[in-house]
């Protein structure tokens, strides 16, 4: 599956100063602060963690939807149209994820099996 890889390199533009790393990952790139996935570009455009008492503000913004995975909705995450995506709305939006993200603990990576 293949993902805006314009998009995807606004995103890293926007948040490698704050430590975050990328990662293919969920047919798409990932973007992970301490292991936790904040954001990520894939085909149907870029998802955003805004956390769980965010939903209805961040689906009261234009191009906001809820994130459907295996026909479950996600709460705390949302699919942006890129249309929508301007330079401050984008700023706007990782900030939001960035923000919520940075609150989790940080995640211990998983002992590689041998």
């Amino acid at each position: 599956m293949a993902y805006d890889e314009v998009l995807a390199e606004r995103v890293l533009e926007r948040l490698e100063p704050d430590g975050v790393t990328a990662k293919k990952m969920f047919g798409g790139i990932t973007f992970l602060f301490q292991g936790n996935a904040l954001a990520n570009v894939y085909d149907e455009g870029l998802m955003v963690r805004i956390g769980q008492d965010g939903m209805a503000d961040a689906l009261a913004r234009p191009g906001a939807k809820p994130l459907v995975f295996r026909g479950k909705e996600q709460d705390g995450w949302v699919v942006l149209d890129e249309s929508t995506l301007d330079d401050d709305v984008l700023d706007s939006w990782l900030k939001w994820a960035w923000e919520v993200t940075s609150e989790l603990p940080p995640k211990q990576p998983k002992p590689r099996e041998k």
